[in-house]
């Protein structure tokens, strides 16, 4: 063990500093001692090739941490913490060698300065545009990372008029205060009460939704971008939509704040969608996808346990503490569903975003599962309290490559509605 470790001490003290070469880093993918950390954008270590690389996604086993993290706008006194906790999280320690890769110099060094700034001083550099030969490295992608579209991808199809895009949040148009501010050219604005009506804010009728669906000029044919200021909104509009049969539904990764990070422009004012007369089915094509009370207690009951459903709620909420919600007072959680964390709040998903709103890593969100026992390769059945938090779990995990997964929509506060249906409280042993 001492001479491994001075052997290792003997290392950094050879190469602290320097810039390393493919050779070095080729050596060192299976060294436990050695850490490769993705500097780019999220989207680029999801899979986009936006670098004009001869290879797209991420080093196989390399952790992430974007330079665009590092941006003022997100480093308030949460999200440092939050930072703080994901480098442990992935196994970036002091006794660590650290490769930070990238396309950019700049912006290896910005992370470069903020790990150091940690205390974490054995940090190197790999330069993927000067090291050319990096083909001989092992790259990987999430399947369906094409599902989560970096800004410049939206501004390219939009300019090609290829896509239709979308603006969703909860509230009717004049209310919609960040939308009538400035919203991405061309994008009308989706009322979430268009899916799931007041007062009980439950998923709406097939026949409804179908209805909203050709209001708002959605065929089952056309290409959808989502997006939101809340860009838990659009997750919610984006599983609806796909439950309908749209053929192609995305969602921008990051929402507003990446189209506006990317310099650009929005255009102020309302624009207004053009109705069609058919949406091309009169029942949704994709069932499956969103389950109902009934085949929520189907799930709780397979024998086969080949199913799960997965609580994606605060733990004060599982345990019975809060409802989550103003508007509905009953507490507790669905006897036999797994917990599978979520925010801090009903209205947060730290535990499945990165800082800037992006999705999270997808292995570190696998690996939270298999600490919770929450099977990957189970069908999962994901709910929170009405659908929203739920459904951007949903979509991420089809991200992922799961296709079986499915949202039990009314969630928490459809169950609780049902005064024969059982529920829990209190901590779990």
């Amino acid at each position: 063990m001492k001479k491994v470790l001075f052997l290792t001490l003997m290392i950094s003290s050879f190469l602290f500093g320097k810039n390393i070469k493919t050779v070095e880093v080729l050596k060192r993918l299976e060294d436990s001692n050695w850490v490769l950390v993705d500097t780019r954008d999220t989207n680029e270590y999801n899979g986009w090739n936006l670098s004009n690389l001869k290879k797209n996604g991420h080093i196989v086993g390399a952790k992430d941490f974007s330079y665009k993290w590092l941006d003022k706008k997100y480093l308030s006194t949460k999200n440092k913490e939050i930072l703080k906790e994901r480098i442990a999280g992935k196994g970036i320690t002091l006794e660590k060698n650290i490769i930070l890769y990238g396309t950019d110099v700049d912006n290896i060094e910005k992370v470069s300065n903020y790990f150091k700034s940690q205390g974490l001083e054995n940090v190197f550099k790999y330069n993927l545009n000067e090291n050319l030969d990096y083909e001989k490295l092992p790259f990987n992608s999430y399947e369906n990372y094409e599902m989560l579209v970096p800004a410049s991808w939206l501004k390219e199809k939009l300019d090609k008029k290829e896509v239709k895009v979308y603006e969703a949040s909860w509230g009717s148009i004049k209310d919609a205060v960040v939308y009538l501010a400035g919203h991405i050219p061309g994008a009308p604005h989706i009322n979430t009460d268009s899916v799931e009506p007041p007062p009980a804010w439950m998923i709406n009728s097939d026949e409804n939704l179908i209805k909203f669906a050709e209001e708002m000029g959605i065929s089952k044919d056309d290409n959808i971008v989502l997006y939101g200021d809340d860009v838990m909104a659009s997750y919610r509009l984006a599983i609806i939509l796909k439950y309908l049969g749209v053929k192609d539904v995305r969602v921008l990764n990051g929402g507003l704040d990446a189209w506006k990070n990317a310099g650009y422009k929005t255009e102020m004012g309302v624009t207004k969608p053009t109705p069609i007369k058919e949406f091309g089915s009169k029942v949704p094509l994709k069932k499956s996808l969103i389950v109902n009370e009934a085949e929520t207690k189907e799930i709780l009951k397979d024998d086969k346990k080949s199913k799960v459903l997965v609580d994606i709620r605060s733990y004060n909420e599982r345990i019975g503490k809060e409802s989550g919600y103003s508007y509905w007072d009953k507490k507790g959680r669905i006897p036999g569903s797994v917990w599978g964390k979520s925010g801090t709040i009903s209205v947060t998903l730290e535990d499945y975003r990165n800082v800037d709103n992006t999705m999270r890593n997808g292995y570190e969100i696998l690996t939270m599962w298999k600490k919770l026992g929450i099977d990957k390769n189970k069908e999962l059945t994901f709910f929170c309290g009405s659908g929203w938090r739920a459904a951007e779990v949903l979509f991420y995990s089809e991200v992922m490559g799961m296709k079986k997964n499915s949202l039990y929509s009314d969630g928490w506060i459809g169950w609780s509605t049902n005064s024969n249906n059982k529920i829990e409280t209190g901590k779990e042993e």
